[in-house]
Formats: structure tokens, sequence, C-alpha cells
């Protein structure tokens, strides 16, 4: 009886005192195949589902523990657009992910990107592994589907941890760029290489680690921790945060004209900063509407709206 209480007691204690590894995302992943041929049997896309979201969702992806409040949300759109007799895919991909603001339900956009240039192999119920010490596996293709997936899971990480301490993002902008370095290599393969177009993998993760755009990292975290965190309780100071990040952005943008972060930075922010300037003063407005109007074109038309 006494063993019996024993064994208890030391089942209760390892039970207990495990090591915390609550994972870092809860990831939605959507696959779509409605352009794939009726004559590809449809389940093997719910496989591939169930897979990735265990993927992203299973894999301890940091040494941080993350409480199930602080877990980062974020969605993975797969699109499938075509499929071979090989059980080879052609696909976009959509990452969408935000960050919550501080002390309220809001969630700025921190992330919302389409990779157009994904092909992967994939047979029903083959597992998705993921060695960091040999990204390109033993097939190309098979290994492109976790590569991909695991350079924008520390790509999330980083931009998220960047929007919460100065650099905090730098360990995991390392790991994508780990990715890319030793990425799966076949000729059907897109979006590593920096002759692969001006906006893709490669180049995302090369401006995020080239030192010559640190900068970029100072306006992330003026933007989000002293910016809009700020806009409940310092609304004036928080401003004046937003308008130091623009500027920094604006600096890196004349100097390096056309980076690929400058279009990443803004995809979906044209509301939110006219939100934040929209109780400014006009001085602020005018300062604001000069900035966005050379390194954010796209949005311009909104921050007219918004400034003027």
């Amino acid at each position: 009886m006494m063993r019996v209480k024993i064994l208890i007691l030391v089942s209760f204690i390892l039970f207990h005192f495990q090591p915390a590894r609550s994972q870092e995302f809860q990831a939605n992943v959507t696959v779509l195949a409605n352009r794939i041929s009726s004559s590809v049997n449809k389940q093997i896309f719910q496989t591939l589902q169930s897979a990735l979201y265990d993927f992203l969702n299973g894999r301890k992806w940091t040494n941080v523990v993350f409480s199930n409040n602080e877990k980062i949300q974020c969605n993975f759109l797969l699109n499938l657009s075509a499929a071979t007799d090989n059980n080879t895919y052609s696909a976009s991909l959509t990452i969408q992910t935000g960050r919550p603001i501080y002390n309220t339900s809001y969630q700025s956009p921190l992330m919302n990107y389409m990779d157009e240039s994904f092909v992967f192999k994939y047979v029903q119920y083959q597992t998705l592994d993921f060695n960091e010490n040999r990204v390109g596996g033993t097939d190309p293709l098979t290994a492109n589907l976790t590569a991909v997936f695991a350079y924008y899971a520390y790509i999330i990480l980083g931009l998220n941890f960047d929007s919460y301490g100065l650099r905090g993002g730098d360990p995991y902008f390392q790991q994508a760029q780990n990715i890319v370095s030793n990425a799966p290599e076949a000729s059907s393969l897109n979006g590593w290489k920096p002759f692969d177009g001006l906006i893709n993998r490669y180049w995302l993760v090369e401006n995020l680690t080239n030192p010559k755009y640190n900068p970029i990292h100072d306006a992330m975290y003026n933007y989000y921790r002293q910016g809009l965190d700020q806009m409940l309780d310092h609304e004036t100071d928080a401003r004046v945060a937003v308008m130091s990040a623009l500027s920094t952005l604006n600096t890196v943008n004349n100097e390096y004209n056309n980076i690929m972060f400058m279009q990443f930075f803004f995809q979906g922010k044209g509301a939110e900063i006219g939100n934040v300037f929209k109780h400014g003063t006009p001085d602020e407005k005018s300062r604001a509407l000069d900035i966005l109007s050379r390194i954010d074109v796209s949005n311009l038309n909104q921050y007219k709206q918004s400034l003027q």
C-alpha cells in the first residue's frame, strides 16, 4: 500500500513539473481544391489540411512559453490551382496574422501576404517532416511543403516579437534565413532565390536580416509598442511614436527605394493609419500624408480621405 502511495506521489510530481511546452500558434489552415480535377480524390486535401494544422499547432517553434491567451492567431489559405499525375501541386498560399493591441479588442494586421509561387508534392497520409538541419530533405518537391510553411511560421514569430521588443524578432528571422539558405532545389521551385522576382521569400527575409535595413525593426517597435499600444491611454504620445515610425520608414525608402518590406508592411494598414491621425493636429495630418504619399502609394486615396 505504501509503495502504491509513493508511485502516485512520484507520478503527480512528474506530471506537474514537466517543462512547459505550450505551442506558439493558434493557426487555422484551409485547403481549397476547387480548381483541381474531379478525378482526383478530394479526401486527400482534407488529410493535407489536417496534417498542416497539426504541423503548425503541434510543433514547438521556440523556447518561449506561451499561455493560451498569448498564442498567435493566424490563417493559412492554400489555394490549389493545378495537379499532376505524380502527386505534385501548384498553389498560392495566403498568410494572415494580427497583433492584439493593448487594452483593446482590436487586432492590427501584422501580415497579409500572398505567396503565388508554391509547388509541392504530397501523398495522402505522408508524415510532414521538417528538419532544420536538412531543410531540403531527400525529395525537394516533398520537402518544399514543410519548408514553406516553416519559413512563414518563423516570419510570423519574428514580426510578432519585433513588435513587442526592440530587435526581438532577430532569432526567428535568422531561422527563416536558414531555411532560405538551405531550401529545396528543383527547376519547378520558385521563391527561394534572388532571381525569382523582386517580391518573394528570399527578398522578404533578406530585408529583415540585412544590417543596412536595421531601422525597419526600430520602426516596427515604435509603431506597435510605443504607438498603437499607447493609443487608448496616451493618444498624443502614441501619434508621435507612429509618426516617428513612418519617418524612419521614409528614410529607409529614400536610401533603398522599392525594397519589398515597404509593400509588405503597409498591406492592410490604410484604415488603421488613417484612424491613428484622425484626431491629430492639422500639422500632424499634413506631415503624415506627405510621408505616406511617398512610401505607401497603394493606400494613398484612403489616406487622402482620412487626413485631408
